[in-house]
């Protein structure tokens, strides 16, 4: 993002948007952020970056957004809302894009959670897309959506898969204290660290085009292997598993069982990840040298 030195503004800066946020920042650029809640305004800027109150199911609240080059949106669904998925993440997308600019650039934060594949199938993104859940489906035509709305714009679509880092990392504290796993052994976990998500996001800065990605690391992972691997770097015992509730969300995503191919990301976008597989990605956040 060297090239990059405008203003940008992150709609929904949670865990993926600050990391997002800090690169931005890094490389020289202005940084606009969305938070539904006035008081983390001052976290916000102790941060270097200049806080937005604005909620995107509120129209009322999207008047007056700062006239930027770039939006990156990454908005997470809040189970708590007054609001359904489709009135969010549908709804409060067509309310954003009536208020920006046909000239800003849109990077929009999808899920690889539209596949359906299963039996392990690699999926990339010529691949048929039928969503088992309702945040798959939701995405899905919110991305549809952002097609219809602006055709002669520039956007990005990044479908990512499962982001882990810092403080986010499934299920290891059950593993290190020797908790049963409920979760499934088999199938596969596709996974991205969420500094590798922030450069993916942040090269799509320097495109001016109308492009889709997947996003995700170069080595889907069979479940049991991912929480094998935790307990070996933190020398904890190995994990036992039962059989999760039929309706947890455990059990939904795990209908879903595919493999995904960055091979259009690592052209394009981030050509060498700082943690190419899951291997590496523990080894930083867990190993005992590292705790």
């Amino acid at each position: 993002m060297s090239d990059v030195s405008d203003q940008i503004m992150i709609f929904g800066c949670g865990y993926l948007g600050r990391r997002v946020a800090q690169l931005a920042i890094r490389d020289g650029n202005t940084v606009w952020a969305t938070t539904r809640k006035s008081g983390k305004q001052r976290e916000l800027a102790s941060q270097g970056i200049l806080p937005i109150v604005a909620d995107w199911t509120d129209r009322r609240s999207l008047i007056d957004l700062p006239a930027v080059k770039h939006v990156v949106i990454c908005v997470s669904y809040d189970r708590q809302s007054y609001h359904n998925r489709y009135e969010s993440q549908v709804g409060g997308l067509r309310n954003l894009l009536h208020a920006l600019s046909p000239d800003a650039k849109v990077c929009y934060i999808s899920t690889t959670g539209v596949y359906h594949q299963q039996s392990g199938l690699w999926v990339d993104e010529a691949s048929p897309t039928r969503p088992l859940r309702d945040g798959g489906r939701a995405h899905l035509m919110a991305e549809s959506l952002l097609n219809r709305m602006r055709p002669n714009s520039p956007w990005t679509i990044l479908r990512l898969s499962g982001i882990y880092g810092p403080g986010r990392i499934p299920r290891a504290a059950d593993v290190i204290a020797g908790r049963p796993i409920a979760s499934p052994q088999h199938g596969f976990l596709n996974l991205i660290h969420v500094d590798d998500a922030a450069e993916a996001v942040c090269s799509t800065l320097r495109t001016h085009t109308q492009r889709l990605y997947v996003v995700s690391d170069d080595q889907p992972v069979v479940r049991s292997q991912f929480y094998q691997e935790i307990a070996y770097q933190t020398r904890s015992k190995k994990p036992q598993f039962v059989t999760p509730d039929a309706r947890s969300p455990v059990m939904m995503r795990s209908e879903s069982n595919k493999r995904v191919w960055n091979r259009k990301m690592k052209r394009d976008l981030v050509s060498k990840l700082r943690f190419p597989t899951y291997r590496h990605g523990l080894a930083d956040l867990l190993s005992i040298g590292n705790r």
